[in-house]
């Protein structure tokens, strides 16, 4: 089926929005540069905003060709907007402070066993669990709360203690792979094999059998690793703990909150409701909180929302591409699409094609997950990591060139772990 002049010009802007991902350190460079037009720059600079304005442009044009803005809005309003708005509830859930409480706490127990077990340092072993229990607990939690979670443990932990470039690199490049991965010990909470687990009947133990006994190697080797490279550059100062008394009752508050947002996650009615009410508990109970992470949950959720648009006119170009490899080639061609394309928008598509193996289901899906942390646009929750890190980099830019780089060994072993473990 030959595209329509709509399609290719949708493309071409995916494509342009993809490059200018690449480029945000670019329109930093220009903001400092030409300070009465920073705010321009700056804006541009804001990878969270990127899939969004090339969206609002190819809404835009859509209007102005088609000479009417009623295809363009209905066009808007056929797109499934539930991911980003998930994304946004329990990004701001998760972030919460006694949230945050009760995952270092739990980090901090962890940690403590392994410091008496192994008798090393407990930032080394805080290090260590925060890269390998968080990302597991993605498949109970989902993703992006777990992203969220490790996040602000890494930037309280080590990201706010050190300038070490190399490090900072390492880290989020594990972080983003294990978190894609680790995911995949259910069958909701990684949302590439949420897309498909329904169509293709594929329930939790089955999800546990196939994707994560190998995934759950493939966390622990990755953390380990890098744990192993990387000790000897850890901060050495430990930061002191949150000292406030945090009442077992409010964590417990939280967490039924956070609960209910996870279990409702395919009913925006109801989890965009415990979202208000969550922010009503908040307020009347402010002594216990934080400011909430309002800002950066909505610039993560108009990235992907972007993306959606964008996305959802690449099913002609995708699509025949996946029908055409072999299962061992789509497995590897997953994971190279899942870089420049949302892995979840990937599986999706392939659960469109008919009459596919169990050979196939499995390459697709594990291609999907494997490639998820190579680039910030690969994986839903990538957003919401750096949204919440990338001050602390360069000019507050996280390069998608030395990200891909950092990302390409663990992704290496995800590979192997897939391919090779039987």
């Amino acid at each position: 089926m030959n595209p329509t002049n709509l399609q290719i010009i949708a493309t071409t802007l995916f494509v342009i929005a993809v490059l200018h991902t690449f480029s945000s350190s670019f329109f930093e460079g220009l903001a400092h540069k030409h300070p009465n037009h920073s705010g321009l720059w700056h804006l541009l600079g804001e990878v969270e905003a990127v899939f969004g304005f090339w969206a609002m442009i190819l809404i835009v044009f859509m209007a102005i060709t088609l000479g009417d803005h009623k295809p363009s809005v209905e066009y808007l309003e056929t797109r499934n907007y539930t991911e980003p708005l998930f994304v946004f509830a329990i990004m701001v859930v998760a972030a919460s402070k006694p949230v945050l409480h009760f995952a270092s706490e739990l980090v901090r127990l962890v940690s403590a066993l392994l410091t008496k077990i192994f008798s090393i340092n407990s930032i080394i072993t805080n290090y260590f669990v925060t890269l390998s229990l968080v990302p597991l607990l993605g498949s109970f939690i989902t993703e992006p709360a777990a992203m969220t979670l490790a996040a602000l443990l890494l930037k309280r932990k080590i990201f706010s203690q050190t300038s070490d470039i190399k490090l900072m690199y390492l880290t989020i490049g594990v972080l983003f792979v294990n978190v894609s991965i680790g995911g995949a010990l259910t069958n909701f909470a990684a949302p590439p094999i949420l897309m498909v687990a329904s169509t293709w009947g594929w329930d939790t133990a089955f999800v546990f059998n196939t994707f994560g006994i190998k995934a759950g190697i493939a966390v622990l080797t990755n953390a380990l690793l890098v744990t192993l490279l990387m000790h000897k550059y850890l901060p050495k100062d430990n930061p002191s703990e949150d000292k406030d008394v945090m009442p077992l009752v409010v964590m417990l508050v939280h967490l039924t909150f956070l609960a209910g947002i996870v279990i409702f996650a395919h009913h925006p009615v109801v989890f965009m409701g415990l979202l208000l009410f969550f922010m009503g508990y908040t307020h009347a109970y402010s002594k216990f909180q934080n400011p909430l992470l309002l800002k950066e949950a909505l610039m993560v959720a108009f990235f992907l929302a972007g993306l959606v648009v964008l996305g959802g006119m690449q099913q002609w170009w995708l699509q025949p591409i996946l029908e055409k490899m072999s299962s061992t080639l789509v497995y590897y061609g997953a994971t190279a699409l899942t870089a420049i394309t949302d892995n979840a928008a990937l599986t999706y598509l392939a659960s469109l094609v008919e009459g596919t193996s169990n050979e196939f289901k499995y390459a697709v899906v594990a291609g999907a997950i494997t490639g998820g942390g190579l680039t910030v646009i690969a994986n839903a929750p990538n957003p919401a990591g750096m949204s919440i890190l990338r001050e602390h980099f360069p000019e507050g830019s996280v390069s998608a060139l030395w990200l891909f780089v950092a990302a390409l060994p663990p992704t290496i072993i995800a590979v192997l772990a897939f391919q090779v473990l039987k």
